[in-house]
């Protein structure tokens, strides 16, 4: 919920929309009622509109089905708007309203402008529930759409097309009702400032509500007009990022971790009372935290999150991936929409913990999570789909639940007692009679138990949930939406290069090339301004910033697992759009969208604060970071530190809601931490690996022209490279290093001959675990980088290496 001052305007706006909102809720005698079932209307397009829509549906083939209960006898459908012109599934789906439906752009409004009308301006996406019962009860009703064609000028919008029209309006709508969601339904003049908005309304209540605002537009439009006027100032008042606060400190990051701990739920694992969402920006921000400064309390808020997750309903025991939020306190009745970006978000965090912990089940929940988006959310071009819906056959979830009856008939009757022991599958079910697969125990407490070999129970499990897996895949599935995001696509490609890197499976950081090729081939203009999404790889729709920025990062995290320099060529290469376009100037920090808008939009936003995933300004901030490391850019340090101080107040007020900024401030002024690191402004590269025989190889790469001083330089004023284990180091010793073999040169800045390293070399380092022995193995490499004509400072860069294990299962 936003959070406004309750100053006099803030007064007048509410004020001003009691009588809207009391027409909305009131259930009068003489309302209006609404029939599903009444005579055709016709739409009000010209001929020469009409035969470009059907040019449109002919071009979508024979195997297209239209949405819609209006069909003639043919299967044709009744109704057919512009929005068959769109290539969103979401704008699709409503192309057989018999509303006269607009997308976003400047016909809209020079039609509203033309006729005086105001505006509705509906925003959904394609796999939100109430969305399509919005979209059942209402746009799909002729007496509604009949009002609405009248009247209003709509638009529809695909928020996931355009999150930064989703967000100017959805601050609107928080501003007069305390609380928003989507379908979200805003009225607006005909200059796009809103002046009365709200989310769902039931089909009675709506239409009443639609006359009472013509009437209003037609007898009062001074009134909204002025009241549009404030919503609009008030909008832009919160959207304006001021430097005012003090600067971003280790404190403030310490209130972050500790602000987070304080909403941990100890019992049932998560930040937050039902409906429980994961808060994936919260748990990336706790793993780096926790690599940096091991904290008992952050590993166990940690585990206890992941391990309820990976339990719970929330994921797909069968499939693999998560929906996106569970509606319990206990994880186990999710809302079954499935969105790529939880994919992407969660298999980091489960690779990390991972790493961190060595808990083999979280390798297994990442790994079953990637390979169910190879395997089920992966376009013929290598992209990634955005996501499934939660219904199919007009019911939630039916395609995920089963009856005990369904695991007998499939299984051999061993293996039915052995899943539905372990399952807790019964007669009477856990939702509406049928049961969500879940984990009521641990399987390792359930090999405990049963006495018997965790990994005998991994491998009948995963036997067992391939045949249930092959089965379901014989059911309708839920709608799926294969769009391809552009920001979201880049979520994935890190995600699949992180874990193909840390799990030793070329197949991920394949697919994670692959994808990555085609955004910088297909969402990719010739004058490097990107598109935000594609459909059937044609790509539409202008990127806004958080496209720029995690497409960015996703190049970066390819160059560290490839050494390819391509990937940080691109990645500055976008970055350097995402600061031409989007960056704000007066106040540093980043808009959501572009200055040069032909459509007029309430504001122009700035994406701040972590939500479901991070924001644009934060993942921006990592990039800008990451890129100070690994460049000699000093611009770079320059529009991070700006940034910082843009959202200083803001962070100061909600450090926990900042998570993924301050893990990009982490690494802009302590380093990132990890196996890769670099020095030298990436001159050197650094790789970090544990043999089997607690041998761990220090890989040093440095760039052409460049070298470090050996162990033993031959210059008692130079830094020698060196090797050590931090004070803080508990659990590992270190008891030798095997230094290479120098090359001896002499330099123009040093008369006598210099023993240095140069190109690739390799330290043996031998450690040995102690008794309170850790997962993870922290090294600090000591060393001074140069070139042919001058050397930098002396740097120390600390590593963070899992012990050795087995990551191919």
């Amino acid at each position: 919920m936003l959070h406004v001052q309750k100053d006099p305007i803030r007064l007048l706006l509410l004020l001003g929309c009691l009588m809207f909102t009391a027409i909305a809720n009131a259930k009068t005698a003489d309302s209006t009622t609404v029939s599903s079932r009444s005579a055709r209307i016709t739409m009000p397009h010209t001929p020469e509109l009409q035969q470009q829509l059907q040019q449109a549906l002919a071009a979508r083939g024979k195997d297209y089905k239209p949405r819609s209960v209006h069909l003639q006898a043919d299967g044709k459908p009744v109704y057919l708007n512009r929005l068959i012109l769109e290539d969103s599934p979401y704008l699709i789906q409503h192309a057989h309203n018999p509303v006269d439906w607009y997308s976003w752009g400047e016909e809209a409004f020079a039609a509203a402008r033309r006729d005086n009308k105001p505006i509705f301006l509906s925003i959904g996406y394609s796999t939100c529930h109430w969305c399509h019962v919005m979209e059942e009860e209402s746009f799909d009703n002729p007496e509604v759409a009949k009002i609405l064609n009248q009247y209003f000028i709509s638009i529809k919008v695909d928020r996931e097309q355009r999150p930064d029209v989703d967000s100017a309006y959805m601050a609107a709508v928080m501003m007069i009702t305390q609380h928003g969601g989507w379908p979200m339904s805003n009225f607006l003049t005909p200059e796009g400032k809103t002046f009365f908005g709200g989310t769902y309304f039931p089909p009675d209540r709506f239409a009443e509500l639609l006359l009472q605002i013509a009437k209003a537009w037609q007898q009062q439009p001074d009134a909204l007009t002025t009241q549009a006027d404030r919503i609009a100032n008030a909008v832009a008042n919160f959207n304006e990022a001021k430097a005012k606060g003090e600067a971003i400190t280790d404190a403030l990051t310490k209130q972050a971790v500790q602000a987070n701990l304080d909403s941990f739920d100890a019992r049932f694992g998560g930040f937050s009372p039902a409906p429980k969402f994961p808060h994936e920006p919260t748990l990336l921000f706790l793993l780096d935290q926790n690599r940096r400064h091991h904290s008992q309390a952050v590993t166990t808020a940690l585990n206890k999150t992941l391990d309820a997750m990976a339990e719970g309903g929330i994921y797909d025991q069968i499939g693999g991936g998560f929906a996106r939020y569970a509606t319990d306190t206990h994880w186990l009745i999710p809302h079954f929409e499935k969105m790529l970006y939880n994919q992407a978000l969660l298999a980091r965090a489960y690779t990390q913990s991972w790493q961190q912990t060595g808990n083999q089940n979280h390798q297994r929940i990442a790994r079953q999570t990637l390979d169910y988006v190879l395997r089920d959310m992966t376009s013929p071009e290598h992209g990634f789909y955005s996501a499934t819906d939660a219904d199919s056959e007009g019911e939630e979830g039916l395609f995920f639940l089963w009856t005990i009856d369904q695991v007998k008939k499939l299984l051999e009757p061993e293996d039915a007692a052995f899943v539905i022991d372990l399952f807790g599958i019964s007669k009477q079910g856990n939702f509406d009679g049928r049961n969500i697969i879940n984990l009521p125990v641990p399987i390792q407490t359930y090999a405990q138990q049963h006495k018997l070999a965790l990994a005998d129970v991994y491998q009948r499990l995963d036997r067992i949930r391939e045949i249930m897996r092959v089965e379901r895949e014989k059911r309708i599935h839920p709608l799926r939406d294969d769009k391809v995001v552009t920001a979201w696509n880049g979520m994935m490609i890190t995600a699949l290069a992180e874990a193909g890197f840390a799990l030793q499976e070329p197949r991920y950081t394949e697919a994670a090339m692959k994808a990555a090729e085609f955004l910088w081939e297909v969402h990719r203009k010739q004058n490097d301004s990107l598109w935000r999404a594609s459909l059937n790889g044609n790509a539409s729709v202008p990127a806004s910033q958080e496209d720029y920025a995690y497409f960015a990062e996703a190049c970066l995290s390819l160059y560290d697992v490839s050494a390819d320099a391509k990937w940080l060529q691109r990645a500055e290469t976008i970055t350097a759009a995402m600061l031409d376009k989007f960056w704000d100037g007066k106040d540093g920090g980043f808009f959501m969208n572009e200055a040069s808008q032909a459509v007029p939009i309430l504001a122009r936003p700035k994406d701040l604060n972590d939500g479901a995933i991070p924001s644009g300004n934060s993942v921006a901030m990592r990039v800008l970071a990451m890129l100070t490391k690994r460049t000699d850019d000093l611009s770079y340090e320059n529009r991070a530190g700006n940034t910082l101080g843009a959202l200083a107040e803001s962070v100061q007020s909600y450090p926990a809601s900042y998570g993924y900024l301050l893990l990009g401030r982490e690494e802009l002024e302590h380093g990132a931490t990890g196996t890769i690191q670099y020095a030298a402004k990436g001159a050197v590269r650094l790789v970090g690996k544990m043999e089997p025989t607690a041998v761990v190889t220090l890989s040093l790469t440095m760039q052409p022209g460049w070298h470090i001083n050996a162990h033993k330089p031959l210059d008692a004023d130079l830094i020698p490279t060196s090797v050590s284990v931090p004070e803080a180091e508990k659990s590992w010793s270190l008891q030798s290093v095997v230094y290479p073999e120098p090359v001896t040169k002499t330099l123009q800045f040093q008369q006598d001959p210099l023993a240095l390293y140069e190109n690739t070399v390799n330290l043996q380092v031998q450690i040995k675990p102690t008794a309170q022995q850790q997962h993870l193995l922290s090294l600090q490499i000591h060393l001074q980088a140069c070139n042919d004509k001058h050397c930098l400072a002396p740097e120390t860069i600390t590593l963070q290496i899992p012990s050795e294990q087995k990551a191919r299962s």
